[in-house]
């Protein structure tokens, strides 16, 4: 295998806005007597992402040219690529209290100092024309339209430096910067890295198609996001156990990462997978799969939505290839998994099951068919379901 460098980051420049040591120590001093402002989870999220470079190439929340510009044409104001606004709402009221020029610090809900924002921008923004250019629906209903309803009227816009990630992070073995799991690429001599974005348990599909994207590469990260879902969505730490089991039976140790991305979720669908595509490149990701309702939710997007937005850019220009899948599922008559791009039989011969029937089937007790599921990461679920029957 090759030693050949990582594949460059989004922008040509791997984003560094932690400090430590010293000047750390004379940064937090300082932000002891700043005005300041409280981040909910998802900025927080956002703000280490921002630290480690995760999301180059922004250095901070972003102003009003790169939001506009982001909201309106998927671009920063400077032409590059990038689809979701990464923005820190306050209310008016605590906007009128900060000066622009100056130093605000950032703190997490119990108060705890984690970074300082250089203040450069306020501005204001409308509310449903993000959300409709962005989530292509004003539904309140939807997840991520829903924070933007509820977010303060004022978008803060500047440069930041991470003084402090979170305490006690859950997966902290599994929680690698873009500097880390480049640096094991590297390690590894692996020069084509697939990545795989999920919030799900991994089933027999997404086995599947995993498999087939390492046949063309030389590892395979998968990259579950752990951060803010839904309350419905299985949380973290139950797929966490699924995909330890998974690992450690049915892939190649030699081949395969596992790593956590502590993004929070946005249900955008379409510009999500780009979102998603653009962080993984980051990470050292040369390739990136795409599977159907990439990052969907409810009825809002359409089924191959996330593939075609791909198009909406020229080749190369993001700097990382899509694998493109469609729904997969086993075929009774090829005897193995396949999908509608490779298997003549109809839907008779195919085992499908919805995800109603599936968590109606693991709520029971019952495991689904092998073939579906492995019945290691089903009984996990099962007994994840029966704990939260108890505690109900």
């Amino acid at each position: 295998m090759s030693t050949a460098a990582p594949i460059a980051p989004h922008g040509g420049v791997l984003i560094n806005r932690v400090v430590d040591g010293e000047e750390r120590a004379a940064a937090l001093e300082r932000a002891a007597g700043l005005p300041s402002v409280t981040l909910n989870s998802v900025a927080l999220s956002d703000l280490e992402l921002i630290g480690n470079g995760a999301f180059s190439p922004l250095t901070g929340f972003m102003g009003e040219a790169d939001y506009r510009s982001v909201v309106d044409e998927m671009r920063l104001a400077n032409g590059l690529p990038w689809s979701i606004p990464i923005t820190l709402s306050v209310s008016r009221e605590e906007a009128d209290r900060l000066e622009i020029g100056s130093e605000v610090a950032l703190a997490d809900e119990s108060g705890r100092l984690v970074g300082i924002l250089e203040l450069a921008e306020k501005f204001g923004y409308d509310r449903e024309h993000e959300a409709e250019r962005v989530f292509r629906t004003t539904d309140a209903k939807h997840p991520a339209v829903a924070r933007i309803y509820t977010g303060g009227d004022v978008y803060l816009g500047g440069d930041v430096r991470v003084l402090d990630g979170p305490q006690d992070p859950p997966f902290a073995r599994y929680r690698r910067s873009p500097a880390e799991t480049r640096a094991l690429f590297v390690e590894n001599g692996w020069r084509r890295v697939v990545g795989f974005q999920t919030r799900n348990p991994i089933h027999r599909a997404h086995e599947y198609l995993t498999k087939v994207a390492l046949e063309v590469a030389d590892g395979l990260m998968i990259h579950p996001l752990v951060g803010d879902t839904k309350s419905d969505d299985i949380p973290a730490d139950v797929r966490m156990r699924a995909y330890e089991t998974l690992l450690a039976d049915y892939y190649p140790p030699g081949r395969t990462l596992l790593s956590v991305y502590p993004a929070a979720m946005r249900y955008g669908g379409p510009r999500e997978a780009i979102f998603h595509a653009i962080a993984r490149k980051n990470y050292g990701c040369t390739h990136f799969i795409v599977g159907r309702d990439h990052a969907g939710v409810g009825t809002y997007y359409g089924t191959y939505d996330a593939h075609l937005i791909f198009d909406e850019f020229e080749p190369g220009e993001l700097g990382i290839t899509p694998l493109f899948f469609e729904h997969t599922f086993w075929c009774h008559a090829c005897e193995g998994m396949a999908s509608y791009k490779t298997c003549p039989h109809g839907d008779d011969r195919h085992l499908i099951l919805s995800g109603t029937a599936v968590r109606e089937m693991l709520a029971n007790g019952q495991v689904p068919p092998p073939e579906f599921s492995r019945p290691e990461v089903a009984q996990i679920l099962i007994d994840a379901y029966r704990s939260e029957a108890t505690v109900r």
